[in-house]
């Protein structure tokens, strides 16, 4: 891959294929990320998306999420692929002294590096973050963990289950009655990825007009806090503490399941205007002419009996006959689809919201696209190279250093480097 970069310069690798006026927003951005699992590599994968050049820098073994599985495509995890497209990988043994020493210079041609590590294992690998910052002062650091950098328990490991329950998403979500459940997915990762792709984002703008780097901070823990913003500012204005629900305690009533003939579907009454709308369209005139019902604090008050009138007429139509009649009149309405009915809707298909790849190794596979779109260049969400394999690109970094084949061989032979 032909650059222009200049060591020691952020912001000048630009790869001579997107060298061009409608460039992505990240073109010239290079990115060295340490980290493994699913949290950090979230956001170096969303900065490829958008033009970065991410080299990922994984020990002998390989990235934890490689290991991942099942299921397994000829070898290659499905979890992994998902979240490492668009990346460059080099396998380094940043542990020994000529490991760190090549990360020390991949970093002097960074603009941003990612990590996951706690406090300690950074200082035991000389990856301090106040000394790097003192090092290369243009460097935008990304620091993802558990629980943050500092704290009484920021040395504790975290994951997306762990997160889940200390943040108190789990004390909301499950059946009402029943047991706290985690949300079925790697909601922690993915939030905290997002959140650290933004302030990168944000800490490069400044980083292009200053020269000044930036030390981020994201958590787990801070990641699911957000998501629980209007939960925990409505229990801190007096609200009563929330258990599971089954998602049935909304703010606003009525936004919840039902069941119909067939399968449930969700309705989110989500204004008064809503309110009518439906209570006409679903044969219950005489709950829009009732004043206590105008207002959704009224609803609320009432929420056990109109949910149940509203049940007992999705009780004689099928989903598809309730939601033709509700988004008829503009209610916010939809069925509950499996995940073989998303990946086949004709809204997710229509705006590409799936991106195909061709694995040397895994061989077609698919994912989701990341969730934007650009209108100076729509293709680019689709546009995109599969998960690299394993030291794939170790020798290709490591010539960008100005390394000669034979120094590139020693460190191979020495165990401190790993290419295929």
């Amino acid at each position: 891959m032909p650059d222009t970069h200049r060591a020691g310069t952020p912001g000048t690798f630009i790869r001579s294929d997107e060298a061009t006026s409608t460039a992505l927003p990240l073109s010239g951005v290079r990115v060295i990320d340490i980290s493994s699992s699913y949290a950090a590599p979230t956001t170096s994968m969303y900065l490829a998306d958008m033009g970065a050049d991410v080299v990922k820098v994984e020990p002998i073994r390989g990235d934890d999420a490689r290991g991942w599985g099942p299921p397994f495509l000829n070898g290659e995890a499905a979890w992994f692929l998902s979240v490492n497209r668009n990346k460059r990988s080099v396998c380094l043994d940043i542990t020994t002294p000529a490991g760190h020493a090549t990360l020390m210079n991949l970093l002097e041609s960074a603009d941003v590096f990612v990590e996951n590590l706690t406090p300690a294992k950074l200082a035991k690998h000389g990856l301090a973050l106040d000394a790097l910052a003192q090092r290369f002062p243009a460097l935008v650091i990304c620091a993802l963990s558990g629980y943050g950098l500092d704290g009484p328990d920021s040395a504790l490991p975290g994951y997306d289950l762990i997160a889940q329950a200390r943040s108190g998403l789990m004390s909301v979500t499950g059946p009402a009655g029943g047991a706290p459940q985690r949300v079925s997915t790697a909601l922690s990762d993915v939030a905290a990825g997002t959140i650290a792709a933004f302030a990168v984002s944000s800490a490069l703008v400044r980083q292009r007009t200053t020269g000044v780097g930036e030390i981020i901070d994201i958590s787990l823990l801070e990641a699911d806090l957000a998501f629980l913003s209007p939960r925990i500012a409505s229990y801190l204005a007096g609200e009563p503490e929330p258990h599971p629900s089954g998602g049935t305690d909304s703010v606003v009533a009525i936004y919840q399941s039902f069941e119909t003939v067939d399968r449930p579907i969700v309705v989110a009454i989500g204004n008064d205007r809503h309110w009518l709308k439906a209570c006409r369209v679903l044969g219950l005139e005489h709950l829009s002419t009732q004043s206590d019902l105008a207002t959704n604090a009224g609803r609320r008050d009432r929420r056990q009996e109109i949910v149940r009138m509203f049940q007992d007429v999705f009780s004689t139509v099928t989903a598809d006959r309730a939601l033709e009649m509700l988004q008829s009149v503009g209610v916010p309405s939809s069925r509950i689809q499996r995940l073989s009915e998303v990946v086949a809707d004709p809204q997710v298909v229509a705006r590409q919201g799936i991106v195909k790849q061709d694995h040397p190794v895994a061989g077609p596979f698919e994912s989701v696209a990341s969730p934007w779109k650009l209108a100076s260049d729509p293709n680019a969400r689709t546009i995109a190279t599969p998960a690299p394999l394993k030291g794939q690109h170790t020798r290709e970094v490591l010539a960008e250093l100005d390394l000669e084949d034979e120094q590139i061989d020693e460190l191979i032979r020495e165990g401190v480097a790993w290419s295929r």
